[in-house]
């Protein structure tokens, strides 16, 4: 059962829109001339959500331009590593927010601003320190370099009776997608490959419109 503090952070609404989304993309964009096409691109190919991390000085007014021009995408923050970023991404609607990493002074930020927000795991106790905050959906990342699904299921192990659920990136792509969605403890996958920084830059959204409906026709296969 989730604690009343998870549901704070992660609401059901939020949470059956991550599911529902099923592949978030994740972008680094650089130019925020490149927000709106993209978020178009993507949301017109099969792909309702997206991360905006915060690696560049275009992510915040990538996401205000987003939710002014295209409000149906579901735009969310990633890379959120101190309390600041938390403060800004709550200030400018961000939907949620995502963190590669396990920070218990982030995850207290995200709990105070009511962010919906989804702490990185890599490890047991790194699960343990987000259960011990009400953290009940977590991203698994680096997903490959870890180990793929085989180690997630064995980490999860002791964990599957309390409902967690994942998020993974790192590695995943369309060669291994249908993998992670046969495990039903994964809400959704983060894609970097549907809409790489390189075709950003690019503006190449033929490729990424590719990449898109490939990712969307495959959740659609595995998850209905």
């Amino acid at each position: 059962m989730m604690s009343s503090t998870n549901q704070m952070m992660v609401p059901k609404d939020v949470a059956d829109r991550i599911a529902n989304s099923g592949i978030i993309a994740v972008l680094v964009i650089d130019d925020v001339q490149d927000a709106v096409p993209v978020a178009r691109t993507l949301l017109e190919n099969g792909i309702g959500g997206m991360e905006l991390t915060l690696r560049t000085d275009a992510a915040i007014e990538s996401l205000r331009a987003i939710r002014a021009a295209v409000p149906e995408m579901f735009a969310g923050v990633g890379t959120i590593l101190t309390r600041e970023q938390v403060k800004l991404a709550k200030d400018n609607g961000a939907a949620f927010g995502v963190a590669p990493g396990y920070n218990r002074d982030v995850v207290a930020a995200a709990i105070e601003a009511g962010l919906p927000f989804a702490p990185g795991i890599a490890t047991p106790s790194e699960i343990e320190g987000a259960l011990s905050q009400g953290c009940r959906i977590l991203k698994y990342f680096h997903a490959e370099g870890m180990g793929g699904i085989d180690y997630l299921k064995g980490i999860n192990a002791p964990y599957k009776h309390l409902g967690l659920r994942y998020i993974p990136l790192g590695g995943v792509s369309l060669a291994n997608l249908r993998q992670y969605l046969a495990y039903k403890d994964i809400i959704a996958i983060g894609g970097s490959w549907i809409a790489p920084q390189e075709l950003i830059k690019a503006k190449d959204w033929a490729a990424i419109a590719k990449n898109a409906r490939e990712a969307s026709a495959i959740f659609r296969e595995m998850r209905g």
